[in-house]
């Protein structure tokens, strides 16, 4: 195994604390379930809340990037985007539509960061009201998206994921379920769950173990460490690393290259979807296993979930001073 893994906690966020009295962001109860599933967009006019969208269909792309967020986490409202966003994409590749495309690009618009991952606040706070009924709900809009990310949305374009900053937990898996992984080399990555006791129950193990084998994968996610994009390209999970402040212009130059050879390129993610399936029922039986170990954790663990939160918006606020 590659040096990287056994760094197990080295940068795990050590500079974590205590939260004390201070405010820390208290999200809104998801939706009713009803009102989840996205409306019906006009697929070429897409004005969206929390996720920017341009069309670029002289190049045959889509991009798609998270509108800049001073909490930029994976909230219910931020899911009910990335699900219009597919619908759009689904329209527009319909059958007889002649604005078609090759590509799809998922970024961030928030400096130095990609996604922090799940709501946390939200989690501790159903844990500690015993609301399985709302955790699940949320957990399985989670795994709705990243499984239509990774069957690139039913449609024939390739999928791309460009990380500028930190992806972490459920950030982190929501990249990994993309065709294609770019990322900027000071970006960092990783799945921080077993520091309270937990595991990512959203995708990462079956993303992982089918793009670096099983025993590497949960080496990475039983470590609790945060890699950087340099390492994570040494382990074949990054699949293009960019120069710092290139990764638009690496995802530019990486469609260029493969255009040549798109036909066989789109060929090619569609036999790996074929010869290594990834059955949605897989997420969701390991979602149940995630929300049984969830609601099994005590007060210290979720202290220590708190912790997380607490360095996660002390990072924030070092970046805004900068």
């Amino acid at each position: 195994m590659p040096a990287p893994l056994a760094k197990a906690n080295e940068r795990a966020y050590t500079d974590v604390q205590l939260i004390d009295d201070r405010e820390v962001p208290t999200p809104a109860a998801p939706p009713p379930k009803e009102h989840f599933a996205p409306a019906q967009p006009n697929p070429t006019k897409l004005l969206l809340p929390h996720i920017d969208v341009k069309l670029d269909f002289e190049q045959k792309i889509y991009w798609a990037a998270m509108r800049p967020s001073q909490h930029p986490m994976i909230t219910m409202e931020l899911l009910r985007d990335m699900m219009c966003v597919q619908e759009s994409i689904r329209a527009i590749m319909e059958e007889g539509n002649r604005q078609h495309l090759d590509y799809f690009v998922a970024a961030s618009q928030t400096p130095g960061v990609y996604n922090f991952g799940g709501n946390l606040i939200y989690f501790a706070d159903c844990i500690r009201r015993r609301d399985y009924e709302g955790l699940r709900e949320y957990a399985y809009a989670c795994i709705d998206v990243v499984y239509g990310n990774a069957m690139a949305f039913h449609t024939p374009l390739i999928t791309i994921a460009l990380v500028q900053g930190d992806a972490l937990g459920g950030g982190f898996e929501c990249a990994l379920s993309f065709d294609v992984l770019v990322a900027e080399k000071s970006a960092k990555m990783g799945l921080p769950e077993v520091l309270f006791n937990l595991f990512p129950g959203m995708g990462a193990y079956s993303f992982l173990s089918r793009k670096i084998g099983a025993a590497a994968a949960e080496k990475l996610i039983m470590s609790g460490s945060v890699y950087t994009a340099e390492e994570l390209h040494r382990l074949g999970v990054v699949d293009v690393l960019a120069e710092d402040g290139q990764g638009e212009n690496a995802v530019q130059d990486y469609i260029a290259r493969s255009r040549r050879r798109h036909n066989a390129h789109k060929a090619i993610y569609r036999m790996k979807r074929r010869v290594n399936p990834l059955p949605y029922e897989e997420l969701r039986d390991v979602v149940d296993i995630w929300l049984d170990a969830a609601m099994n954790l005590e007060e210290h663990d979720l202290r220590k979930m708190m912790r997380l939160v607490a360095a996660q918006e002390r990072r924030l606020g070092s970046q805004d001073k900068k």
